[in-house]
């Protein structure tokens, strides 16, 4: 949270308040910013339904209603502490649904495996039609292996490979234990079995349809906000494509929901295509406060929509 603070202070240190409130209330053009409310809504839908179908060949059956609000809870739940919400809904569907938290969060980690795959595919789409711009980009950000590398010192290499031993001291020591070894052993035998979940998972035609599907809807739900401001109206997809690839980058930075390097990133990206560094802060600003906002209205909907949830007895567990 320090760090997102600290990067939004430092990008909108100079930044003319009276035009966000000009914009806010006269110059915008909020019928595309309800139209893509849908498709932010429905990119978690289909992660919730995904979700499910993965779980199902390890025999724990959500219920769908469960598995998209805990999506909804850990969502809105990553805003305060990033991450944390892989974490959460796992533990929504084991109180809700009986289901197995380990096999949970490997299931979950089968998922942001094939979302990098989703990633890198889109990644390579746009660096194709777009080199000039991501050459651009790299040298005004200086985003460079060998530049962040050079940045190091003697001390800088000394301090960071003695903390990487001691990690591995510290693990090495830890699996000596062997009451920890057998837990060990046993959690990661079902954390193996939620990774492994989607080379047994029925209807795989309809698990890929998902999964193109969510990626699909993330970048409408951006997109559509293009043609909010007159400044990103006529830029075109591609440009959108750009912009949305480099942010999505930009939000694995652990900030709540990105917050600080997807405004820098997404503004620099703007600027490439020839958008002034205010409008693109503006842009910036705008879209992602409203779409954290939406992210955390569907995180209360879902409370309130699991507080009417009956648990499932565990019968009805076997049951199911």
């Amino acid at each position: 949270m320090a760090l997102g603070a600290g990067i939004l202070w430092w990008m909108y240190r100079g930044f003319d308040w009276h035009t966000l409130h000009s914009a806010l209330s006269s110059e915008m053009n909020w019928t595309w910013m309800w139209i893509s409310f849908p498709f932010g809504i429905l990119a978690q839908v289909f992660r919730g339904l995904r979700w499910r179908q993965l779980l199902k060949p390890l025999g724990e059956h959500a219920r769908p209603s469960t598995s998209i609000n805990a999506v909804f809870i850990s969502y809105a739940s990553s805003l305060v502490v990033p991450r944390v919400g892989e974490v959460l809904r796992c533990g929504v569907l084991k109180r809700y649904d009986g289901c197995n938290f380990t096999r949970g969060v490997g299931t979950v980690v089968t998922e942001r495996v094939v979302d990098m795959l989703m990633i890198a595919l889109l990644s390579l789409i746009v660096f194709f039609l777009q080199i000039p711009v991501f050459q651009s980009f790299f040298r005004q950000t200086g985003l460079t292996l060998s530049g962040f590398l050079g940045q190091f010192t003697t001390t800088g290499w000394f301090v960071t490979i003695l903390s990487l031993l001691l990690i591995l001291l510290m693990v090495y020591l830890l699996l000596r234990r062997f009451k920890f070894m057998t837990k060990t052993r046993s959690l990661l035998s079902e954390l193996l079995e939620g990774l492994l979940s989607i080379r047994l998972v029925d209807g795989k035609l309809r698990f890929w349809f998902y999964s193109f599907a969510i990626w699909a809807c993330y970048f409408l739900h951006f997109y559509l906000t293009f043609f909010c401001f007159g400044f990103t109206s006529g830029l075109g997809l591609s440009v959108a494509l750009v912009a949305f690839v480099v942010g999505t980058f930009a939000v694995l930075v652990p900030t709540p929901n990105g917050a600080g390097p997807w405004h820098f990133a997404v503004k620099t990206v703007l600027m490439l295509y020839g958008v002034p560094g205010d409008s693109g802060a503006l842009f910036a600003l705008i879209v992602h406060t409203v779409q954290t906002l939406l992210v955390a209205a569907l995180g209360l909907i879902a409370l309130v929509a699991l507080s009417f949830t009956k648990p499932l007895s565990p019968s009805e567990v076997r049951k199911a």
